[in-house]
This record gives structure tokens, C-alpha cells and sequence, in this order.
């Protein structure tokens, strides 16, 4: 069964959701421009971002992560994006030689080893080179949604993140079946995970399938306590973290 069949509703409101979230991305735009880019991890919600900035030529860059361990089907969705958009996705990987001293180190199975040295691999794969993404960037746009987690519970429209940088979360007010009516009235390509129960997904290792009732993220870090489930991504004090760990890799 697909996640559109599963999850796909129109609910009060959607329409001025969706003006709103195209506001968000405009409002970026004219507030930095040409210093703005979307950060997309690839999934449900950041493909409905990219729809949004390529169907009203909004002039937002495109930018994803290549941890060097995501799913063949999350890589593939770089060249469908690219070929359906006619943009240029812009593909940031963590320093090899980082990569290679941390395995050695640590062994491919570190992550489950304890918090700190799953945040280390993520410090390596994910945070430096989501800096190199913004560095001379003003802006960033993020797929967060209230509803994801209790942590991200407050997500506001517009933040600051830690290095003083606007984020914006356009879809912070969004539902899952917001998302998933999207996708479907816009025939927005998506990551065929979602059809196997991965609502949310990142590197293969760190990402499981979720059973009924779970919320979006039990999936991520599974083996973890509720509280440690962030990559560092999108929590304060991150910037610390990746020139920290960097130094040492």
C-alpha cells in the first residue's frame, strides 16, 4: 500500500497552509537573496519545499547531504528531482580522510556503540558538511514540522540558529496528511520508503520502519532514549559541536 493511499486527507485550512508555506519561501528570498538554500534531507516534507521553490520560481538554492551511508532509494531521488525540476541539486559529502579515521577508530558499527560516538559519526557526515553548505549563507530552509516530535513541538515559521543565521521552517504548521496531500494533488515525487512505514528517514544504519502508533521519529536511533534523538542538525549548540569534533577527527 502507498503512503498516499495511507496517509493522504485534505483538512480545514490546507489551502491557506500552503499559501502561507510559499510565503515563508519568498519572504526568505527577498530577505537574502541569492544567500539562500533549501537544506533537503530527501524526505516527504522537503520534496514538497522543492516543488513549492521550483513550480513558483522562487529563487532558492537546492542543497542535500551525501552522508556516504543513505539509502540507494534516498540517492536516487537526487537525479529524479534534478530531472523533473530542471535544477541543479547541490551535493555536499563529509571529508574522506575524516570518515576513514573515525573506522578506524571507532568500527563501522560505532553508532550503536554509545550517544557520543553515534553523534561523532553524525558530527562527520552530517554537521561539517552542512556547514560547508551555508558558509556565505544567510538563510536556510528547513522541512521541521510541529508535529514530528516534542522537541520540535515549537518550531517557529523563522529562527535563528546558532551561528545567527535565519532558519526557515515553512511547513512548521503543516499535519502529515498535509504533507501526503500535497505530494498527491501535485504528483510530487517521493522516496518509495515511505511506501515501506519510514516516515522519517537518514542514513541507512540509524533508520528503521515504524510500527502502528509510533510517532514519526521512533524510527531514528531506535536504541536511543527519547531525548538523544537529534543528529545536531537542528539543535542549539551544534556549531560547537561540529568545530569540536571536527578537530579531533
Amino acid at each position: 500500500m502507498s503512503a498516499i493511499t495511507l496517509y493522504d486527507r485534505e483538512t480545514l485550512g490546507f489551502t491557506d497552509r500552503v499559501t502561507n508555506a510559499l510565503a515563508v519561501l519568498q519572504r526568505a528570498a527577498t530577505e537574502h537573496p541569492g544567500r539562500v538554500v533549501q537544506a533537503t534531507s530527501l524526505g516527504a516534507e522537503d520534496m514538497v519545499i522543492t516543488d513549492l521553490i521550483a513550480r513558483h520560481k522562487v529563487p532558492i538554492a537546492i542543497g542535500t547531504l551525501q552522508t556516504g551511508m543513505l539509502h540507494a532509494e534516498t540517492t536516487a531521488l537526487v537525479l529524479a528531482l534534478e530531472a523533473r525540476y530542471g535544477l541543479a541539486v547541490e551535493v555536499f559529502e563529509p571529508v574522506n580522510e575524516s570518515v576513514v579515521t573515525f573506522i578506524r577508530r571507532n568500527g563501522v558499527r560505532a553508532m550503536y556503540d554509545s550517544i557520543e560516538q553515534r553523534k561523532g559519526c553524525c558530527a562527520i557526515r552530517k554537521l561539517e558538511p552542512l556547514s560547508r553548505m551555508l558558509k556565505n549563507r544567510g538563510a536556510w530552509v528547513t522541512g521541521m514540522r510541529r508535529e514530528q516530535s516534542n522537541d520540535r513541538g515549537t518550531v517557529a515559521f523563522s529562527e535563528l540558529d546558532d551561528t545567527g543565521r535565519t532558519k526557515f521552517n515553512p511547513l512548521a504548521d503543516w499535519s502529515w496528511a498535509d504533507v501526503w496531500h500535497y505530494i498527491a494533488t501535485n504528483d510530487v515525487p517521493y522516496n518509495p520508503l515511505h511506501d515501506r512505514f519510514f516516515p522519517s528517514i537518514g542514513c541507512a544504519p540509524c533508520t528503521r520502519a515504524t510500527a502502528v502508533g509510533e510517532d514519526f521519529r521512533s524510527g531514528r536511533w531506535w536504541w536511543e532514549a527519547e531525548g538523544a534523538k537529534e543528529c545536531g542538525l537542528h539543535v542549539h549548540g551544534a556549531d560547537t559541536q561540529v568545530s569540536m569534533i571536527g578537530s579531533h577527527a
